[in-house]
């Protein structure tokens, strides 16, 4: 018998800077490591104001995670120390598997005009935390886009939507990465896995996300479910549209050793891997 989530807690995001000094919404990090393994922290950037994102995000190293940038508006350059370059655009995503060592910058590259979108953590398992590092880069005419018969509208960026499979492949945490629309006063329902973290995040209009809540939550709030359950259930207000991620994985269960950019499972594997990125032997072949 399948059973709907239910909710386990509920946050706001909160204002700050990032990187060269980028102003974004914070919406969870180190203090919810065990309650949303895989997932390590998401970010969600969004602006008119070129002073609050052109500095960028310049040169910096990642080793033991992958981090996945996914852009509602704007452009943003990547480039990385093995050569990979690129823009990413509105509706792109790219999913970087650092593993044993990377370092790449990320820079804006629009002078007015709005900038907006996220970047989520993923944890790496001991087992592939020093794998070779690698690109998928997804152009937002390669993502699948479904609209249902009541207007709801979902982007499947990675996993799967019923037999509608995203275009990110081969990660390990088995993620699925959904941006939905709902229609104002109209109900989602969504399979998930037993047993894997399932979280939401409302950038747009409010809903009630679960069906024993008369609770509404609107725009930079965060749901996260209790695991147990193979069902969500999503109803925008019928004030005005809903727009949320909705993002699901499985848990590693691991210890986390974490210091700014670079994720392990040891204190000394942290302190090995700074060192060598002190002393220029933290790119490997």
């Amino acid at each position: 018998m399948s059973n709907i989530r239910t909710i386990h807690r509920t946050q706001p995001s909160f204002p700050t800077m990032d990187g060269a000094g980028v102003k974004l919404k914070r919406v969870f990090s180190h203090q919810e490591t065990s309650l949303l393994d895989p997932f390590l922290l998401l970010d969600a950037f969004g602006s008119e104001n070129p002073d609050d994102y052109i500095a960028g995000f310049p040169w910096h190293p990642h080793r033991g995670i992958e981090t996945v940038t996914y852009m509602l508006e704007g452009l943003v350059k990547h480039e990385d120390s093995i050569g990979n370059s690129g823009i990413l655009n509105g509706g792109d995503i790219q999913w970087m598997t650092a593993g044993r060592g990377i370092i790449h910058q990320e820079m804006p590259q629009v002078s007015e005009g709005k900038l907006a979108g996220f970047q989520l953590w993923v944890n790496l398992p001991k087992s592939h935390k020093l794998i070779d590092p690698r690109y998928q880069d997804i152009q937002a005419a390669k993502v699948p886009e479904i609209q249902l018969d009541d207007g709801i509208k979902i982007r499947v960026l990675a996993g799967d939507y019923n037999d509608t499979k995203g275009p990110v492949k081969d990660i390990i945490a088995e993620p699925q990465y959904l941006d939905v629309e709902i229609p104002s006063g109209q109900t989602f329902k969504h399979t998930l896995k037993d047993g894997h973290t399932a979280f939401a995040y409302v950038f747009k209009g409010k809903g009630k996300f679960a069906p024993d809540s008369d609770k509404y939550f609107d725009m930079d709030n965060l749901v996260i479910y209790n695991r147990n359950g193979d069902r969500i259930q999503v109803t925008a207000s019928d004030d005005d549209k809903l727009r949320f991620l909705l993002i699901s994985g499985k848990p590693i269960n691991e210890p986390i050793a974490w210091a700014g950019p670079i994720v392990m499972n040891t204190e000394e594997e942290l302190r090995i891997a700074f060192e060598e990125y002190r002393n220029g032997t933290f790119l490997k072949k």
